[in-house]
């Protein structure tokens, strides 16, 4: 098997493929890719590409629908740079309540006066701010970074409110108790002194911080956004920052209107930039494509289902990536007629689906990726025996 990375991975991530595996430098010679922030989309995919992974959680740099066509699985990372987003969310609350960066700049200016003792002490008046204990926090989305927030922004004596309709079992497990649970964001835009936005790109997120929701925040609120630039409306927190609304916008996604706007703390999407997080995310995103390519199994795809058949015990497994349509399983088990299926899975998610067949006895697997590859509805076959 064979590797390209698009962007540098980390040693330690690469170090997980051993022996078996071989680094290119050549997209199209690869069987599997791993990627940060390369732009994809205009990129072309051979038949020979299993799929994509990449270390970290975003992936808007990649057409997955287009790799789906194409039976290429995606994979992301997600908690893997949790904890170095959440060091610079806290981080992000405190700049925004003390004036931290105004006072270190202004030291700077006076930094060779004889008398720059006295003048801090007389100056420092002008850089006062506010402490965040007591205050309250709204974090909208409660995945791998919001929970962590919220846990740690407790432990530092604010009163937190968590918003997540789809929060799963184990962050909710992992959610400390004096976190309060809202039912919509609403509340958490009325009641709340800070407002931290931890969700994907959607049509339901899409500039969901705009004219109208930040109409009904308290005045003077405090907005940071560690997740996506298209989040916030930027007319309208230009408009609410010059009224006065908005107090402070911190983006960890500064863009043309916002790196230079008055009332941002823009930083330059720092927010998994370390080297823990680097690691993490290549060691997870190797250990995905590793699963996938010797056993079949999707961990953590962004466009295909989820599904873990653990390690094939019988000869051969047969993984089918397939459009999710009707009387797919019944063409699969007609197309191997005559050789006994031990075990069969199926998942679908949306439009596509992955089936799997572990079948007792070695088969030909020429003529079964041949047969099953004609079939209407059929994206990409394998056979790992």
């Amino acid at each position: 098997m064979k590797y390209n990375c698009l962007n540098a991975i980390a040693k330690i991530g690469l170090d997980e493929f051993g022996a078996a595996y071989e680094q290119t430098d050549n997209f199209a010679d690869a069987d599997v890719a791993l990627v940060r922030s390369a732009a994809m989309h205009e990129m072309e995919f051979g038949d020979k590409l299993l799929a994509v992974a990449r270390a970290g959680a975003g992936v808007n740099n990649i057409p997955l629908d287009k790799l789906a066509e194409k039976g290429v699985v995606v994979f992301n990372t997600p908690g893997a740079n949790a904890n170095g987003v959440k060091e610079l969310v806290i981080a992000g609350l405190l700049l925004t309540s003390r004036d931290i960066l105004g006072g270190i700049n202004w030291v700077q200016t006076i930094k060779d006066d004889e008398n720059v003792a006295k003048l801090i002490e007389k100056g420092k008046g002008q850089f006062a701010g506010r402490e965040i204990q007591g205050k309250k926090l709204g974090v909208i989305g409660l995945g791998a970074i919001g929970v962590l927030v919220a846990n740690a922004a407790s432990a530092l004596g604010m009163t937190v409110y968590g918003c997540d309709p789809y929060i799963s079992v184990e962050n909710a497990w992992k959610l400390s108790r004096s976190v309060i649970h809202v039912n919509s964001r609403e509340e958490i835009f009325q009641e709340c002194d800070y407002i931290t936005v931890h969700v994907p790109l959607l049509d339901d997120t899409k500039k969901m911080i705009n004219a109208d929701t930040i109409a009904t925040m308290k005045d003077g609120v405090v907005i940071l956004n560690f997740a996506r630039d298209l989040l916030v409306d930027d007319d309208a927190m230009e408009a609410a920052l010059a009224s006065g609304k908005v107090a402070k916008y911190i983006t960890d996604f500064p863009n043309a209107r916002t790196a230079g706007m008055k009332g941002v703390i823009a930083i330059p999407h720092l927010g998994a930039s370390t080297q823990e997080s680097e690691d993490n995310c290549a060691v997870m995103a190797v250990r995905e494509l590793r699963e996938y390519v010797e056993h079949g199994n999707i961990i953590n795809s962004v466009n295909y289902p989820m599904l873990d058949a653990g390690v094939c015990r019988v000869a051969s497994r047969i993984c089918i990536l397939h459009r999710n349509v009707p009387n797919m399983l019944s063409q699969f088990t007609t197309a191997v007629a005559g050789i006994n299926i031990e075990n069969m899975y199926n998942k679908s998610r949306g439009d596509f689906a992955y089936s799997v067949l572990d079948v007792c006895g070695k088969v030909d697997e020429a003529a079964i990726v041949t047969k099953l590859s004609a079939l209407d509805g059929v994206l990409k076959v394998r056979v790992l025996q």
